[in-house]
């Protein structure tokens, strides 16, 4: 065997090769420690995504979309929250399966409301928000979706109670749905809490049980009325435009009659005038001439004989008998 002295020991040649074989798998051992940790600092963040890096737990920077280096842990990490996904918040109900067909537990505490005319009404409604400033969500507010819950309801009852219950149950609800928006926005907005809420929808609105079986016939009257309405306004557009055309028509008729009339006594005044002018030159001729159109007009079927006055004691002889020609017909 072999032997070699190693500070002023002799040992055996194969345990020298075997401790310095060692040792440098110690060392290579190492390099390759501290290469795996120093490259776990790479992380990617994907497109729809942002990398929010904190350095000893406090926020340091904000990165894009894409491959990233950090210091390894502990000294950095980093979150990587998704700003372009939808997320929602149930108020008044929770989805226990999606379905088909989807079950729901109700959460009365949380959805009846006071109405502006006290009335007690059912509102389950739905808030759908997004990430907007990362920075914000992740470090301005504890729990941003009960922060969103809390502010939401508290939004929708201050907003219910400025309506009619009529209103929320009909044509209110859009107006209802755009005001609690407007509202919850605002109010994150002075939380600082980095949320776009993009909609607030009400899923189901209705009075308590206790009451829905009158708040039904209320809502089949006003139905009625509104049948009532448009039948009448139905029967109005159809006789309106009757009777404007009647009475166009009576107008048109009227009208023409004034025309007629018109040209009536247009025509009987210039045939007046005409006679007159011919009476004034000659009076006896045209006394005797109308004088002889009335006698027609008087005894149109009677026979008529003109005599003349001068002549009469000679002329009248010979037309005597008047009528025996008839006689003898």
């Amino acid at each position: 065997m072999y032997h070699e002295e190693f500070e002023g020991r002799i040992i055996d040649i194969s345990t020298i090769r075997f401790f310095r074989f060692f040792r440098r798998l110690g060392i290579y051992t190492l390099f390759v420690a501290l290469f795996v940790y120093f490259a776990s600092g790479i992380y990617v963040v994907g497109p729809d995504e942002v990398g929010v890096v904190r350095r000893l737990g406090s926020y340091n920077r904000t990165v894009p979309p894409g491959i990233h280096y950090r210091l390894p842990y502990p000294f950095e990490s980093v979150t990587k929250p998704k700003i372009t996904e939808v997320r929602r918040v149930e108020i008044g109900f929770r989805t226990l399966t999606p379905g088909p067909p989807p079950r729901y537990a109700f959460v009365p505490e949380e959805s009846l409301m006071l109405t502006g005319d006290e009335n007690i009404v059912s509102c389950q409604f739905i808030v759908q928000f997004r990430i907007s400033d990362p920075y914000q969500y992740l470090f301005r507010i504890k729990d941003p979706e009960k922060a969103v819950k809390n502010v939401a309801e508290a939004a929708l009852r201050e907003v219910v109670g400025k309506k009619t219950i009529d209103e929320v149950l009909t044509t209110g609800r859009a107006e209802v749905q755009e005001e609690t928006r407007a509202l919850l926005q605002e109010i994150l907005d002075r939380y600082e809490a980095g949320i776009r809420i993009l909609a607030v929808q009400l899923q189901d609105v209705q009075p308590p049980q206790e009451v829905v079986a009158a708040f039904k016939d209320v809502a089949s009257a006003r139905e009625d009325k509104v049948r009532f309405i448009n039948e009448a306004e139905a029967y109005r557009n159809q006789i309106l435009p009757q009777a404007r055309g009647e009475a166009s028509r009576i107008l048109k008729e009227a009208e023409a009659y004034r025309e007629t009339v018109i040209r009536k006594a247009e025509g009987e005044v210039a045939r007046f005038l005409a006679v007159l002018r011919e009476y004034e030159a000659n009076p006896e001729i045209t006394r005797r001439r109308l004088h002889l159109e009335t006698l027609e007009e008087i005894w149109p079927k009677v026979k008529k004989f003109v005599f003349d006055e001068e002549k009469v004691a000679q002329s009248t002889l010979k037309f005597l008998p008047l009528f025996e020609g008839e006689k003898n017909e």
